[in-house]
């Protein structure tokens, strides 16, 4: 378990950003930086319907490297928003997705169904899990991904999603191509509510099931590496929570890091609604770090550099 060290040259960019936000706002009160609005006024290079619903398709919003050419296969990541499995758009992740984009790596924003869109049951936005990640192998020389080198991620709900793909056997699409494995290659987890049970997140939803569904109750030894970012305040799943999912798969002799933020809560890394860099910053630099060890990306993290271009763009209209 690791408490994140906070280096000098954080504590400067961030009261240097913190002072070009208070010049901004006092020569527009009104304004707003568009880095912190919902999706960052960010668009994906491509969207791609990956699945048909009875009413809207589902969509992988695709971010490309700028240096990407037709023909590579390069690493790639697939990201779920958080709702509680009740709301939430791939908007969310935008800004996660663009910076992992810049990188090198192709970032994925996916939208699942949820309740209240689509009248989904948190199962079935489990099965959109797993029926994205097999649709983006089943299509990865068309997408420019190299299909063993995929990373699944997400942010509550879809922290769930993401766990879920790694480790529930049930809830696979029967139009899926079965053969394709949902598994990830690893995972990026923000504040996941991987514990379903009694105690955990949801269980008045999911409780005839939860051991079908719980992430927790399903690690088995063949997960994949996995970083884990959560505040130490979370309503929906505790310290205590986050040291036993890490203890268990480190028992199954799998890899997790895991980083506890004093003080934070629910959603402290979304830009939207911290109005603050200092945890998006911090969490993207991590997960930006294990990635690198992993062979996803290269060289050292450009979070600052990244988020400063991303404030240069100026105010929301």
């Amino acid at each position: 378990m690791k408490r994140p060290k906070v280096s000098l040259s954080l504590i400067v960019l961030l009261l240097c950003l913190n002072s070009l936000y208070a010049k901004k706002n006092e020569q527009n009160p009104e304004g707003l930086p568009v880095v912190y609005t919902q999706g960052a006024g960010l668009q994906p290079d491509k969207i791609v319907n990956f699945k048909e619903t009875n009413s809207q398709p589902l969509t992988l919003n695709i971010f490309y490297p700028d240096d990407y050419i037709d023909g590579q296969n390069r690493p790639a990541i697939v990201l779920f928003f958080g709702g509680g499995w009740k709301g939430g758009s791939p908007t969310q992740l935008y800004p996660q997705a663009a910076y992992l984009a810049s990188r090198g790596m192709i970032a994925i924003s996916a939208r699942y169904r949820t309740m209240s869109r689509y009248q989904a049951e948190p199962y079935e936005c489990v099965e959109d899990g797993k029926s994205a990640v097999r649709y983006i192998r089943q299509h990865a020389n068309e997408l420019g991904i190299d299909p063993d080198m995929l990373a699944a991620g997400g942010a509550s709900a879809g922290g769930h999603v993401a766990a879920a793909t790694a480790t529930i056997e049930d809830y696979d699409c029967p139009e899926d191509e079965l053969t394709i494995s949902a598994v990830p290659n690893a995972l990026v987890l923000y504040n996941p509510v991987y514990d379903n049970g009694p105690e955990g997140y949801g269980y008045e939803r999911v409780g005839d099931y939860y051991e079908k569904i719980s992430p927790l109750h399903n690690l088995d030894g063949t997960q994949p590496p996995t970083i884990v970012f959560m505040g130490e305040n979370d309503k929906h799943i505790p310290p205590a929570t986050v040291r036993l999912y890490e203890q268990r798969m480190r028992d199954n002799g799998n890899v997790c890091e895991s980083f506890l933020y004093p003080g934070q809560k629910h959603g402290f890394f979304n830009l939207h609604k911290s109005k603050n860099p200092e945890y998006f910053i911090k969490t993207m630099t991590a997960a930006d770090q294990f990635l690198t060890k992993l062979g996803y990306l290269q060289g050292e993290p450009t979070v600052d550099a990244w988020f400063e271009k991303q404030l240069a763009r100026g105010t929301a209209q």
